[in-house]
């Protein structure tokens, strides 16, 4: 009996839980599974956005009369910290095909939501 239910448990979960793939340009190609899926999901992250109080130098330059003078000085232009509400990381629009991914199934299997892009932690 408990053979069998170890078998039962085994399939029963057998394809589900998160792994790795790769886009490709029409869909998404998982590593332990031999065809493409293009009727997928992919999850947005709402909420809200944080920016640090940051500082850009850059140039300005003087013109006039429509002439460029050639004369440039550098400036810092400082941003104080702030918080946009609302927002919401698209991770769809920064997908290419080759990029490789790690989603997770859900639903029994019967569906794939593309979780976030992985890269390598050497390079």
């Amino acid at each position: 009996m408990r053979s069998t239910m170890s078998k039962h448990t085994q399939q029963a979960v057998n394809g589900l839980g998160a792994v790795l793939g790769t886009m490709t340009s029409s869909g998404v190609k998982l590593d332990d599974f031999k065809h493409e899926i293009q009727d997928y999901m992919i999850a947005e992250l709402p909420g809200m956005l944080e920016l640090p109080q940051r500082i850009y130098t850059g140039s300005t330059h003087e013109q006039g009369k429509g002439t460029f003078h050639g004369n440039a000085t550098l400036s810092d232009y400082a941003f104080d910290p702030t918080e946009v509400e609302d927002t919401v990381l698209y991770l769809n629009k920064g997908l290419k095909p080759g990029d490789r991914v790690l989603a997770l199934r859900v639903n029994s299997g019967n569906d794939v939501v593309i979780l976030c892009r992985v890269v390598s932690g050497n390079g």
